[in-house]
């Protein structure tokens, strides 16, 4: 049975233009580390400007970079405390 509770907020943050968007994704961990990632999506010249399409695409890609690197974070801290190489951690 789980007892404990820690909860995680994940920040995404849009910039965008007519043909651009771009989203940053941040997650603060409970060791004090960052986690910082980055999506971009453009929109091809004959599709109608759907600012939210652009968001939903950028930031999807973004937290998808986040997931890689949260795994990766994950995969070093078990080779650090285990003194050896692991297997690699699959999505």
């Amino acid at each position: 049975m789980m007892h404990n509770s820690v909860g995680w907020h994940i920040e995404l943050e849009f910039e965008e233009d007519d043909q651009h968007t771009r989203a940053v994704a941040l997650v603060r961990l409970p060791d004090g580390s960052e986690i910082r990632a980055h999506g971009h999506a453009t929109r091809h010249r004959v599709d109608a400007n759907q600012p939210r399409v652009g968001e939903e695409i950028a930031g999807a890609r973004a937290l998808n970079e986040l997931a890689m690197r949260l795994l990766t974070k994950a995969h070093e801290e078990i080779d650090q405390d285990s003194g050896r190489i692991s297997h690699a951690i699959h999505v």
